[in-house]
């Protein structure tokens, strides 16, 4: 990939989202390395000075906590790992607005749970307000809100690259910029000496995925494994993604610049309407439907909506209108939609043809399941979870 492509594929971009990991913020004693993020606010500053529209997405809050509170190793207790996540957040919101102000701009906090974008009517509030702080020159920082997240309510997104993810999927033109402790993406173990950053991804597959080295430490809950995940999203919804060392030398002024840094994910040649990329990527499923072979070839062509008659097995409990998974009865997922029918309908009428609906309901509201205007093909995505 040459310079030139490189910077037109972000100077075409409208919207820059930056996900920093923990360990990009962090010293070598698991505090909050100041000198790093006066690094990271210069270059955000600089550039929506060139008129970029810039969104922060950033880890680090346990990070800054257990610096704050003399702490030495990551707490296990939830309630204690997220009070520590409280004092972290605020100093680290603290120390963005100093470094910023000083350039003449200002931060904005947004704490978010999954159930912020999984909601519909809060994920539009949530970009109203994204694009009312980037019209006044305001930076957002983003962070999952740590202090009422919990995995067994499932409110967590997991990590803060399916979150960037999300946030991305928000705008109509962004790019992803992921920063890392890593070069990028390697094409071996990057311990080997033989090991060599992959410059440039066309599509992220099963044998991209396959390089994945998820290396976690006390710090940070990412990995190579979630940012390709990450980079696998945003690229189906058409658009390009960065995987780059967040502690090189202005890295975010030399990558804008077409500079060939870390491994840039080529975006998929098909655009995505917002609503798509929502029921796609953002929202949880609620359950699933399994289908024949000739409703999963119909669906993967870009065909028809999916009918009853095409359903041989229903997943889970859900309502009318909830995002179900649409897959093929291997149970591989081809693609997401919104329902028609709750699963307790989906049980009396699967296999049956439209006509034959309003004789077993009583009522034919739809003659599709999921119609194919609010559906969302998954290409090659292969997260159950996403």
């Amino acid at each position: 990939m040459e310079k030139a492509s490189r910077k037109s594929l972000l100077e075409s971009a409208q919207t820059l989202i930056i996900k920093v990991g923990s360990r990009v913020l962090s010293d070598s004693q698991g505090q909050l390395d100041r000198r790093q993020v006066g690094s990271l606010a210069s270059q955000l500053a600089q550039l929506v000075e060139q008129g970029k529209q810039v969104v922060l997405v950033s880890s680090g809050a346990v990070a800054a906590g257990m610096g704050r509170l003399g702490l030495k190793a990551r707490p296990t207790d939830l309630a204690q790992l997220q009070a520590v996540a409280a004092v972290g957040q605020a100093h680290l919101i603290q120390t963005y607005e100093q470094f910023f102000s000083s350039h003449g701009r200002h931060a904005a906090q947004i704490l978010l749970i999954a159930d912020d974008l999984d909601d519909r009517t809060r994920y539009l509030n949530v970009r109203n307000t994204l694009s009312a702080l980037l019209q006044s020159g305001v930076i957002p920082v983003i962070n999952e809100n740590d202090t009422v997240a919990v995995d067994e309510l499932q409110t967590t997104f997991g990590d803060n690259d399916r979150l960037a993810a999300m946030v991305a999927g928000l705008f109509s033109r962004p790019a992803l910029i992921i920063l890392s402790d890593v070069d990028g993406l390697y094409d071996t173990d990057r311990s080997s000496e033989h090991g060599r950053v992959v410059p440039t991804v066309a599509q992220v597959d099963q044998a991209i995925l396959a390089l994945a080295t998820n290396h976690r430490t006390g710090v940070s809950k990412g990995g190579m494994a979630s940012k390709l995940k990450a980079a696998q999203f945003v690229t189906l919804s058409g658009s390009p993604v960065i995987i780059a060392k967040g502690r090189a030398e202005n890295i975010l002024l030399r990558l804008t610049a077409g500079e060939q840094l870390g491994t840039l994910f080529l975006p998929q040649p098909r655009s995505m309407a917002p609503k798509k990329r929502w029921i796609g990527f953002t929202a949880q499923t609620a359950g699933a439907v399994h289908v024949d072979a000739g409703a999963a070839r119909a669906i993967q062509s870009g065909g028809p909506s999916l009918l009853a008659i095409g359903i041989v097995r229903i997943v889970g409990e859900f309502d009318k209108g909830e995002v179900i998974s649409i897959s093929e009865e291997t149970g591989e997922e081809i693609a997401r939609g919104l329902t028609n029918y709750s699963s307790a309908e989906l049980a009396k009428i699967h296999r049956r043809r439209s006509p034959e609906i309003a004789d077993i309901l009583g009522h034919c509201p739809y003659e599709e399941v999921v119609h194919r205007d609010n559906m969302t093909l998954m290409g090659t995505v292969v997260s159950k979870d996403a």
